[in-house]
């Protein structure tokens, strides 16, 4: 049975830093994709970031590039994104997602992804 649980979630001032982490089971890491999304209030679930396997290249939206950090350790299989300098706009429920089949480089289309954790929590307030 594949699960994923995100942490690091919380309250975090503008311009401050969070990480988050997503821990995996039931599945090899080696074969699959994995990737960050985020769901605002009120809007469609977006993908913000992720990793391929196939390359170990990343992937990050406009919206996070320069400020937002994936990084994987596949002996924990375990994804991080290191969240710096957050904006208001980045609140919202944060999910890491995994690619069952992975044939080609990741991407940030909510459909491409089969396993999802349940999310985590992340407000950006003053």
């Amino acid at each position: 049975q594949v699960t994923l649980v995100e942490s690091g979630g919380g309250l975090v001032q503008p311009g401050g830093s969070l990480r988050l982490s997503c821990a995996g089971s039931g599945f090899t890491p080696d074969f699959h994709n994995i990737g960050w999304f985020r769901q605002a209030p009120g809007k469609q679930r977006e993908g913000i970031s992720c990793t391929s396997v196939r390359d170990n290249s990343t992937w990050y939206a406009d919206s996070v590039k320069g400020r937002f950090s994936i990084s994987r350790e596949y002996a924990k299989n375990t994804v991080d994104l290191q969240m710096n300098r957050v904006k208001s706009e980045d609140t919202g429920v944060y999910y890491c997602a995994v690619d069952r089949e992975s044939t080609s480089r990741c991407g940030p289309e909510v459909d491409a992804y089969d396993w999802w954790g349940q999310g985590t929590q992340v407000t950006v307030s003053s």
